[in-house]
């Protein structure tokens, strides 16, 4: 119907795990030759030093193996990045949106942007990757402050600048993320009737996700934003994934419910009355 009103929806994912197969962090830790980065970060979690997603950021400032950190090693790091399949047709169908819908995307991580933007260069415009933001010295080129840090509460703060500047409401955004850095936003959305989407096993976000999609194509995420939100049948999905050159091989909806029975002490009034 021509005179339909078009639904617009606000579609923002994390980065690392998310559309990616291998933490950034670990890369750049690999390109610099500094070992033990994931038992760093573990240390910093156990201290509460910073938010859960931007230890990379806090070890490229404080850290001593990590001070030598320079631009172009953020930048080649991005280009070591090994991406999720299909990134490229999910950009495009939602760049093109459908019928009465119509999606804005973005990308939010607290990865170095210039990571992220080294990543996805030629697939996601710059100005819808939304990353740590570091200050460098113009003469030496080391980092010599943070700016802003999209981690935990962070994500929050840039997923409500972005539906004030695209005037969308709370219930038309979605998020899409993989690890306990996403907690926070995911629990944002939800209280406010949006849409979730986890794609790991995480048992923490799996608990919060309105859904969960486990695969190693990037476009997998429309297989619950079409068919729980915009309710196409099953056929069509299908077809969707076929004009991309994608086959939906397997897909398992499944629901479970986790119940916990106990029983009353023998010596309980009701167990009493239940002998009797």
């Amino acid at each position: 119907m021509s005179g339909t009103p078009v639904k617009h929806y606000l579609l923002a994912s994390d980065f690392d795990q998310t559309l990616s197969f291998n933490d950034s962090g670990l890369i750049l830790s690999e390109l610099l030759g500094v070992t033990g980065f994931e038992e760093r970060v573990a240390g910093l979690a156990r201290s509460n030093l910073v938010q859960q997603g931007g230890e990379l950021a806090y070890l490229i400032r404080h850290d001593p193996e990590f001070r030598g950190v320079r631009r172009e090693h953020l930048v080649e790091a991005g280009r070591r990045v090994r991406l999720k399949g299909a990134i490229a047709a999910l950009v495009d169908f939602l760049r093109r949106g459908t019928g009465s819908y119509r999606f804005s995307f973005f990308v939010i991580s607290a990865a170095p942007r210039e990571i992220v933007t080294s990543a996805l260069a030629g697939i996601v415009p710059c100005e819808c990757i939304y990353g740590t933001r570091l200050e460098f010295d113009p003469g030496t080129g080391e980092v010599r402050a943070i700016k802003r840090v999209p981690a935990g509460y962070g994500k929050v703060a840039v997923i409500e600048e972005l539906e004030r500047r695209l005037n969308i409401t709370p219930d038309r955004m979605i998020y899409v993320g993989d690890g306990s850095s996403d907690i926070h936003a995911m629990l944002n959305v939800n209280s406010r009737d949006g849409f979730t989407i986890a794609v790991s096993e995480n048992r923490q976000l799996a608990q919060i996700a309105r859904s969960t999609v486990l695969s190693d194509s990037a476009f997998s995420i429309l297989v619950p934003i079409l068919d729980q939100l915009l309710h196409w049948q099953a056929g069509d999905i299908r077809t969707l994934f076929e004009s991309y050159g994608l086959t939906l091989d397997g897909w398992k909806k499944a629901r479970t419910d986790r119940v916990l029975i106990g029983e009353f002490p023998r010596d309980s009034p009701l167990a009493i009355m239940e002998a009797t």
